[in-house]
């Protein structure tokens, strides 16, 4: 099939899903946009803005077909772009038709964990819709939303086990702002971008108790090392874990004033509990779940993983963020 004529369809209505929306109609014709809210699909066709996300972003509707019909949006696209929250899939799939994706290719922007199964996206896909693996695909890479709002320079690492599938929606990703690169490192790229997210919260724990950045340094570069130390055993393959992919995501996620996981982690380290940061927030910081799953996972991998168990002990086991971390700053190196 020429690719003109492949019809994608996002499935979101957040502002991860707004971004990917605002990328392609950069350079298809048309895209289908699933979202379930009616009001905001009556506000983007009327005002042409997403009513609660990037709300500073023109959306070019006479490229986008947006609906709440979620049966209709998949059975007309040909690629579906996966861009809710991962707490979310299940439910919203719950009872889907599954033959509805049979022959389509499937991509992931989730950037979490599924956490009534503690499996990756990838895998969710794989069982839910019988997906081939090589007909799923992750877009990762240090990329906010809120910067593809302002066309601010960033890059997007499509990844695919088919080299032609992630050639070509590498190709309708790339614009003057966004640059685009290929990966066949299915597992290994979206276990690093569920991963980044518990390195996140732990940047954001130390920030709030005043941790400088000569600590943060010596964070992060132990983070990467856990990150390549578990990827490497859950999926043994060659990697270079300093790539954008791994590393460059792992760093925006921890740094920037955008990441909600880096927020989530700094209210804590203020002193909110758990409930009440998560209260505050108007979006969700899938750390939170990842970190608990990883924990799971990680029974069968052993792995020493000391700052994923640093979070789940704040989050999970109440433990004080002022203890927990002190306790961390003699495992580090």
């Amino acid at each position: 099939m020429d690719k003109s004529e492949k019809i994608i369809g996002v499935i979101g209505g957040g502002s991860w899903a707004t971004a990917l929306i605002k990328i392609l109609t950069e350079n298809v014709s048309k895209v289908n946009w699933y979202m379930r809210n009616e009001e905001a699909v009556e506000h983007i066709l009327k005002y042409q803005r997403n009513l609660k996300y990037l709300q500073g972003v023109e959306l070019k509707t006479d490229k986008i077909n947006v609906s709440t019909n979620l049966i209709q949006t998949v059975k007309s696209s040909d690629i579906i772009i996966l861009a809710t929250p991962s707490a979310f899939l299940t439910s919203l799939f719950e009872d889907f038709p599954k033959e509805l994706f049979e022959g389509k290719t499937i991509f992931s922007a989730v950037k979490g964990i599924i956490p009534e199964y503690h499996a990756i996206p990838a895998r969710f896909i794989h069982k839910t819709f019988d997906t081939p693996y090589d007909k799923i695909g992750i877009i990762c890479g240090p990329c906010h939303a809120e910067e593809v709002a302002l066309e601010r320079l960033s890059y997007l690492t499509i990844v695919c086990q088919d080299e032609d599938i992630a050639d070509d929606m590498a190709d309708r990703f790339k614009t003057r702002y966004i640059k685009t690169t290929t990966s066949d490192d299915l597992f290994g790229t979206e276990l690093s971008a569920i991963l980044k997210n518990v390195y996140a919260i732990a940047s954001g724990i130390c920030a709030g108790l005043g941790y400088g950045d000569n600590f943060q340094a010596v964070l992060i570069s132990n983070a990467i090392q856990e990150i390549e130390n578990f990827i490497d055993e859950v999926s043994p393959i060659h990697r270079d874990v300093k790539s954008s992919a791994y590393l460059g995501d792992l760093l925006v996620t921890a740094y920037s004033k955008f990441s909600r996981n880096r927020t989530f982690g700094f209210m804590i380290g203020k002193g909110y509990s758990v409930k009440i940061a998560q209260m505050e927030m108007d979006m969700i910081a899938e750390g939170y779940y990842a970190v608990k799953s990883v924990m799971e996972i990680n029974k069968k991998f052993n792995v020493e993983m000391p700052i994923v168990e640093a979070v789940n002990n704040i989050i999970y086991e109440r433990i004080s963020p002022v203890i927990e971390m002190k306790i961390l700053t003699d495992r580090l190196s």
